[in-house]
């Protein structure tokens, strides 16, 4: 129920319900100026809220902005640089959110705050001094009239009409200022169904544009969130992989780190005890040492672990002779003795432990016995690139594309150990070699032919991608630009012998039929390269920088599936030139082994067989020449060499994110094989 209205003809009378009506329009009014005050009071606290939270957000974009992810390795793959370049996409999204708040909040005093403080003081405050000029009117008119009607009717004539007059007067004046009164009531009232209430919209239409502001970002930041969404999980499901290896590693280190050697520049390298003379006697200071053989170099670092710093400066001398250290002659053990060339005197050292002497004392051809403990780190399998290798992939590639191309999980999932092997033992068999290709019974499972597949792969002597090429091939996924990697691996691929090159095609083509069924089997181009990069393109000695690599082996096999038509079907585009043969044999037969910061969580070096490196260089030149004496061939086969010359080395990759699918099968390795097991089986 709303006020009644104010008559005007009600202020002559001034009856009580008149004065009852006035005074429920005056509480009205109370109420309203009160809630007014304190709207205005929660405005600012709102708008000092919102210029905090504004602050604090922005600080928070800052701090956002202003961090760099650091990622493992030389190069990032196009996923983590999405992922590092996300910190500085929402601290953009979060500026430009707050940029529009900080206008709606500079609006919000003129929009709200002013026009309410205007309408209570100028309209509220004009109908209170209204009713205080209206009061003091009643009251003089109610006294007047009271003292007027006390005159004595024995009083002159004259003095009763000018008293009556000035009566008159008075009700008259009242009269109007009761009227001026309740027209101010009354309009005050009509006033704040707009005036009051206009303000509050024009606020909320500011929220509201600033909210859309936020819908129009969110819809622009769309893209970059779903390609991060995409990254996030395509990094998450190497790093499962990536984190399985690197374990694996990490106990295998555990359990025996002598046969887990690394290539090293150096031939021998370790922390040292060197004896030192002082004026007061002699000392014993720690050093890390490494020593080169051929330049017979002996480095000397003075190093502690405990105080994280080095302790001099570095020296190094050429070795002369090595002479171990008789026990009886030196209250230390595992002492041996160097003189050094340009150094006069004797160098005495003490070694970690009798087999770090021993080592030491090898390395430096000292007078200990020498015991070679290097193994060689290469399982030899019975697979082999010949017929019965070839017939085995084609039967295992002809039964999964017939029988289970469209199956969940295809390579992903293994088959039980015991079935595989079973499998593989009669698909070596010489006497069942020689088959036809569909010769595979319904009775075995596909998951136990691709288990099949895989294994025979690992079991090869060496990776199918060769070993001698896989720094080329990591090298060349880092590239920037798409079509430079494409074109870098199809030169490599074409460098391979004729035989990998063929195997690898048979396996490519196969896969891409594959992976155009992903939406039956959710086996992606990216699922696939997980599963068969760390197979194909397996490192020659297992660490974690390599396991690092595996990211951009992935990359290889994702390149080498979506362009096998034109890697394996057409020729590099820059032929052969004889310097670039000559140059290419030159460095297959000089090519040096990584550097130790490659290899940051190796602590051996592995000697490796002079025979085997020098069988494997002469394959390369054989290769190599029978390219260089009909170089015509190039233009009409496509298993000629070709070798890219120009090739970068970039800091950064970048390869196009692929969606990952929803197949949430863990990897998994098949079990103990005679070579080292593959990524994410």
């Amino acid at each position: 129920m709303g006020l009644p209205a104010l008559e005007f003809s009600d202020c002559c009378l001034d009856s009580p319900h008149f004065r009852e009506t006035l005074k429920s329009h005056e509480a009205e009014l109370d109420k309203t100026n009160k809630f007014i005050k304190e709207l205005i009071k929660d405005g600012k606290s709102l708008i000092s809220a919102l210029k905090n939270l504004s602050s604090a957000k922005r600080k928070f974009a800052d701090s956002l902005n202003e961090f760099k992810f650091q990622c493992i390795g030389d190069a990032e793959t196009d996923d983590e640089m999405c992922i590092a370049r996300s910190l500085q996409e929402f601290a953009t999204v979060l500026r430009n959110l707050e940029d529009e708040r900080i206008r709606m909040i500079e609006n919000a005093s003129e929009v709200l705050i002013t026009p309410l403080e205007k309408f209570r003081k100028e309209q509220i405050g004009a109908a209170k001094e209204a009713k205080k000029k209206y009061d003091k009117e009643t009251e003089k008119y109610c006294g007047i009239l009271e003292k007027h009607l006390n005159l004595s009717s024995k009083k002159k004539e004259s003095q009763l009409q000018e008293a009556d007059s000035q009566v008159d007067l008075v009700r008259q004046h009242f009269y109007e200022v009761s009227l001026e009164y309740v027209f101010k009531v009354q309009e005050v009232q009509e006033r704040k169904m707009f005036e009051f209430v206009e303000p509050l919209l024009a606020f909320l239409q500011g929220l509201f544009t600033f909210y859309h502001h936020g819908y129009e970002l969110a819809k622009d930041f769309g893209d970059f969130k779903t390609q991060l969404t995409i990254s996030i999980q395509n990094t998450r499901n190497r790093f499962e992989g990536t984190r399985s290896e690197v374990e694996s590693l990490m106990k295998k280190m555990k359990e025996n780190p002598l046969e887990h050697k690394t290539i090293s520049p150096y031939t021998m390298e370790g922390y040292l005890y060197v004896q030192e003379k002082r004026h007061f006697g002699t000392s014993w200071v720690k050093h890390y040492c490494t020593y080169q053989r051929d330049s017979k170099q002996i480095t000397m670092v003075p190093f502690d672990q405990k105080s994280g710093g080095k302790g001099g400066e570095d020296e190094s001398v050429i070795l002369k002779s090595c002479t171990r250290r008789k026990t009886d002659s030196i209250e230390k053990r595992f002492c041996f003795d160097v003189e050094a060339v340009d150094r006069p005197g004797v160098i005495t050292m003490q070694a970690l432990s009798e087999e770090d002497r021993r080592l030491w004392m090898e390395a430096m051809d000292g007078r200990e016995p020498v015991y070679n403990s290097n193994k060689d780190s290469q399982s030899e399998g019975t697979a082999q690139l010949d017929s019965i290798g070839f017939s085995i992939i084609r039967k295992c590639i002809h039964a999964v594309e017939t029988r289970g191309i469209n199956e969940q999980g295809l390579y992903r999932i293994v088959g039980v150990n015991s079935r595989v092997q079973k499998l593989l033992s009669v698909l070596m068999d010489p006497k069942t070699a020689s088959e036809t290709e569909t010769d595979i019974c319904a009775e075995w499972e596909i998951k136990t032919i691709t288990s099949a597949l895989k294994t025979y792969l690992r079991m090869l002597p060496g990776p199918l991608m060769m070993y001698q090429f896989q720094r080329s091939f990591i090298k060349a996924a880092k590239l920037e630009n798409q079509e430079s990697r494409v074109s870098e691996i199809h030169s490599l691929v074409h460098r391979l012998p004729e035989k990998n090159r063929q195997m690898l095609q048979l396996l490519m083509n196969h896969l891409a039929n594959v992976a155009n069924n992903h939406k039956q089997n959710l086996m992606t181009v990216a699922n696939l390269g997980v599963v068969f990069g760390p197979t194909l393109l397996r490192p020659q000695e297992e660490t974690v920088a390599a396991i690092m690599d595996i990211k951009f082996q992935n990359i290889v096999i994702e390149i080498l599936i979506e362009n096998h038509e034109k890697i394996f079907n057409t020729v590099p585009d820059m032929p052969l030139t004889n310097a670039q043969l000559h140059l290419s044999r030159k460095k297959s037969s000089d090519s040096k082994p990584p550097s130790c910061s490659e290899r940051p969580l190796t602590l051996f070096h592995t000697v490796q067989s002079t025979e085997k490196q020098e069988q494997r260089n002469s394959i390369i030149n054989s290769s190599l020449e029978s390219v260089s004496s009909n170089p015509n061939s190039i233009l009409n086969s496509s298993s000629s060499l070709q070798p890219n010359m120009n090739s970068s080395d970039p800091d950064l990759a970048v390869v196009k994110p692929t969606r990952p699918n929803s197949l949430v099968q863990p990897p998994r390795q098949l079990c103990s094989l005679p070579s080292k097991p593959a990524l994410a089986f």
